[in-house]
Order: C-alpha cells, then structure tokens, then sequence
C-alpha cells in the first residue's frame, strides 16, 4: 500500500470551488483506531459550513485539509487480532474532521466506538448516507424528546437528510406526526409516516399544525423565523430541539418567556446507535433515501445541492467501485 491516497481537499476556506482533488499523505492509525478504505461518503450540512469557514472550521490546524464525516468501507486494518471487526467487514460510521482526516478520501482512520458492520440489506452509497444524519434523528427522537405513544411531533424540513429519518423515528414509537416540506415531496413525507403534511409555501404551519409536544426544528431562524414561530405551535410545557448550529441565538430566552422546554441537539458518533439503527433498517422499519450520487471530484457540486437546501434525503459521494 502506497504512503499517499487521493482526497478531495481544500487549501483554504471559501466556497464550494475550493473543493479539488489531490494526493495527501494516507492517515496512520493509531491505539483503538480501525483504518477503512471508503468507498463512499455522505455530504452533511456540516461539512459545507465548515468549508465555509463555519461549522469546526476554528478546528483545522493544517491545509490541505480533508473533510467528511459519513462513510461506508471495508476495513483493511483493525488494532489486535481478536478486535470485534475485521479485514474485510463492510462497515459504516462516521470520521473527526478536522480533528483528524475526514472522510472525503480514499482511507480514513477512525475510533473503534466510530464504526459499526452495515446494514445487510444496504448497499455502501445508502449506507453512507446515514451515520450523521440518522444518528442525529435518534438523539433528537429517542435520547433528548422521549417520543412515544399518542404524542404529537412536529418535524421541521421532513423531506431532508436527518428529516427524512426524524419522520420515520417518530412515527415508529407511536407519535402522531406533522411534518414541512415544500410541495413536490408532500407525498413523499407521508409516506414516511407523517399523518399531517404542511406545504410551507402554501400554509402558516402555526396556524395549521395545532398544539405540539415536540418540535424537532431542522430549520432554526435562518429562513422565515421558523424557530421562533414554532413556539406557536407548541404546548405549554412543550419541548422544541433545534439542531442547525447557531441557526437561532435566542431560543433558550425566546422559549423560557413562553413556558416552553428548549435545547439544542449536536449528535456524538456511537457505535452502540449505530447497531441499534443497523437493526431498524435491516429490519424494513427505517429506510434511507439518496436523492444524488456524485462521483468525489464532483464534491463541489455536492456541497452546492447541500447547501441549496432541497435536497431529498441525502447526497453521497462516490469514492470507489464496490469491492468484488
């Protein structure tokens, strides 16, 4: 195996067209780490905002820089013999970047609680798709809003990467759900589960949506205050989680005036989520949707669609051909 692998890598923050691809030193894994050779990788908001010079941007220590966080591999190297996974396995999971090599590359290196074997029934491009995304709906769903029978959840942006599986999460445990979305993926999103589906370029959602328990807010106040008025549609006591990083400074203030719960959520890579999510897709309980698979020298192409906003699901970048 060669010293250097072939990355897409910016020399500086900017926009999307800093992307480009070039020959970087091939990252050595160290202690408890496993090294897998990508075969695709997911593009996630944040890996936009940080080349943007937001996100963990403060973070890079270095250029070139390699970004990316989701990806779907092989394993080529693993830390002892009888480590739970081994050469070969298909595995999925998610990378530090900037902390350390993303994986917008040819090899990355990551922690053994990181990684976790695939979903049988999930090809490396779908699998791909989910780490972030779908360990983020959990830890909005499960671990922080508690969802279970007969609550009423609100999801912001139903039809996108994390609200796409948020949707499916919260119908799962037994929530009513009302999903937004704009209107060429209303049929879509219910078919996720959510029972009431706003087009929100045709409707107010808090004057339709009626009184929530949840909000799980995609959004924030970056786009038409969407945060904000999501306090209009919850009870009082409710709970709202906002996810997008920094996409509404106020709502703890905001939120505490109305008598409503508030907190943000960022998601922590775990293996231990990732079986349970492994469990849920193999079981047919929990799918994902890749709306584009870009080939990694078109990465700024895809950090283009990701950062439009009307994405369907998940954009994956393809790293290299499915092993024989």
């Amino acid at each position: 195996m060669t010293d250097t692998m072939r990355a897409l890598v910016i020399d500086r923050t900017g926009d999307a067209d800093e992307l480009h691809v070039a020959d970087v030193d091939r990252p050595i894994r160290i202690g408890d780490e496993v090294l897998v050779r990508v075969i695709a990788a997911g593009v996630n908001p944040i890996d936009a905002k940080t080349r943007a010079g937001r996100g963990t941007s403060a973070a890079i220590t270095g250029y070139p820089a390699v970004l990316g966080n989701d990806f779907a591999g092989v394993v080529e190297h693993v830390p002892y013999a009888s480590h739970p996974l081994h050469v070969g396995d298909r595995v999925y999971g998610s990378a530090r970047p900037p902390r350390t090599p993303g994986s917008f590359a040819e090899f990355v290196t990551v922690s053994s609680m990181s990684v976790a074997p695939m979903p049988a029934s999930l090809g490396f491009v779908e699998a791909a798709a989910l780490p972030i995304a779908a360990l983020t709906a959990w830890g909005a769903i499960v671990d922080v809003a508690r969802v279970h029978d007969g609550q009423r959840v609100l999801v912001h942006a139903g039809a996108g990467g994390v609200g796409h599986l948020a949707v499916q999460l919260a119908a799962y445990f037994g929530a009513h759900v009302t999903a937004t979305c704009g209107p060429d993926n209303v049929e879509f999103v219910r078919g996720l589960g959510a029972e009431h589906v706003i087009d929100y370029r045709a409707e107010r959602f808090e004057e339709v949506a009626g009184e929530q328990d949840v909000v799980i807010d995609l959004i924030g106040n970056v786009k038409d205050d969407t945060g904000t008025r999501s306090l209009d549609a919850i009870r009082h006591g409710g709970l709202i989680v906002n996810v997008p990083t920094g996409s509404w400074p106020t709502m703890a203030d905001e939120a505490a005036a109305r008598g409503i719960r508030a907190t943000g959520y960022s998601c922590s890579p775990d293996a231990r989520t990732l079986a349970v999510l492994t469990r849920l897709v193999d079981d047919g309980a929990l799918r994902v949707h890749v709306d584009r698979e870009l080939p990694l020298a078109d990465g700024a192409e895809a950090h283009r669609l990701v950062e439009g906003g009307h994405v369907r699901g998940k954009v994956v970048l393809r790293v290299a051909p499915d092993p024989e």
